[in-house]
């Protein structure tokens, strides 16, 4: 009896009363992050509807090139488009729109925004993804190479390479690989994004690489300062004295640990991706949402302008999000707010 009292009184483990609290706090935390996201996003779109007032140009001349500006057609059109209504109105329109999928309709194609965008995506999206394997794969590799390499003429090398990388626009660089790669040896084409999927991929093989040589530079050069960091922490001291592989060290216990600074640099590069592939596309005449904006912002059509910059604008926020939510499930210093030791 006495030992069941006992048992009964025993307070719970520190661990389990610990739990539900940092459930509850990895919640609030998310909430606050996904509400911070979605303020973002319709500060964002209030912006990015406005803007078009400070535009100088008027899409009516637009619409009604070929044809005189009599007030009858000017009335129609702006009827049609909805241009007559006050400016609430029409932000109101449009964002209830753009929650259903629906971003108006284009001025310079007559048809429907979702439409244009929809067959431009595959195209950009593709040299993205491709250009961010090869910056994950590259970078990283360069980075690593360097921090085990640290203090040595190999390590040197590799970052002045890395320096010399990140002073080269993409522009730059989409001249040198044309030249090198489709013109001097004619390894692969300059122009065009082939037809189907796997010419497409051969097609952005040129693209991304352009796309992605700046950004390998910054990402090595950031994995090889957070790694080297790592190094000469205490941690890695006692996994070394403890008898523990190199291989196992570096994967386990520098490599995960400086996985923070590299996945909060890779968010920041998704917006410089989305800006610079506009370049890539007009220099390799790629027809994706770069050079879709472009010729957008030269014909003032706002309603295509509007609908590809809140997807750029919503497309960095979300994925700094993620990255944001990830961090703490990746290292768990960040969750609890403590430093490496």
């Amino acid at each position: 009896m006495a030992q069941s009292n006992l048992a009964a009184a025993t307070p719970p483990a520190p661990g389990a009363a610990k739990a539900p609290r940092q459930a509850a706090t990895a919640l609030k935390l998310a909430a606050g992050k996904i509400g911070a996201f979605l303020f973002t996003v319709f500060v964002s779109s209030v912006i990015v509807f406005f803007s078009r007032w400070l535009v100088p140009g008027d899409p009516i001349n637009f619409l009604l090139r070929g044809r005189s500006p009599n007030p009858e057609a000017i009335a129609e059109v702006t009827a049609i488009y909805g241009l007559d209504r006050p400016p609430l109105e029409q932000y109101w329109n449009w964002i209830t729109g753009v929650v259903q999928g629906d971003f108006g309709r284009s001025l310079q194609y007559r048809q429907d925004v979702t439409e244009v965008i929809l067959g431009r995506l595959p195209v950009t999206l593709g040299l993205v993804v491709m250009a961010g394997v090869m910056i994950a794969i590259l970078g990283l590799a360069a980075g690593i190479a360097a921090s085990l390499l640290r203090g040595t003429f190999a390590d040197r090398a590799i970052v002045a390479s890395m320096s010399g990388l990140a002073a080269i626009p993409s522009f730059v660089g989409a001249i040198v690989l044309i030249a090198i790669f489709a013109v001097q040896l004619g390894l692969f084409p300059s122009f065009g994004s082939g037809n189907g999927f796997a010419d497409m991929l051969y097609h952005l093989v040129l693209p991304s690489l352009a796309l992605a040589l700046s950004f390998i530079a910054v990402v090595g050069r950031v994995t090889r300062s957070a790694m080297v960091e790592q190094f000469a922490r205490e941690h890695v001291e006692v996994a070394r004295s403890r008898g523990i592989t190199p291989v196992a060290v570096v994967i386990r216990h520098v490599l995960r640990n400086a996985t923070g600074p590299i996945l909060t640099v890779s968010g920041l590069l998704v917006a410089g991706l989305l800006v610079s592939s506009a370049i890539v596309e007009q220099a390799f005449g790629l027809a994706g949402l770069g050079s879709l904006l472009v010729s957008s912002v030269d014909r003032l059509d706002f309603p295509v302008v509007q609908a590809i910059v809140l997807i750029v604008v919503t497309a960095f926020v979300a994925i700094n999000t993620l990255v944001d939510l990830l961090g703490p499930v990746i290292d768990p210093r960040l969750k609890a707010g403590e430093g490496a030791r």
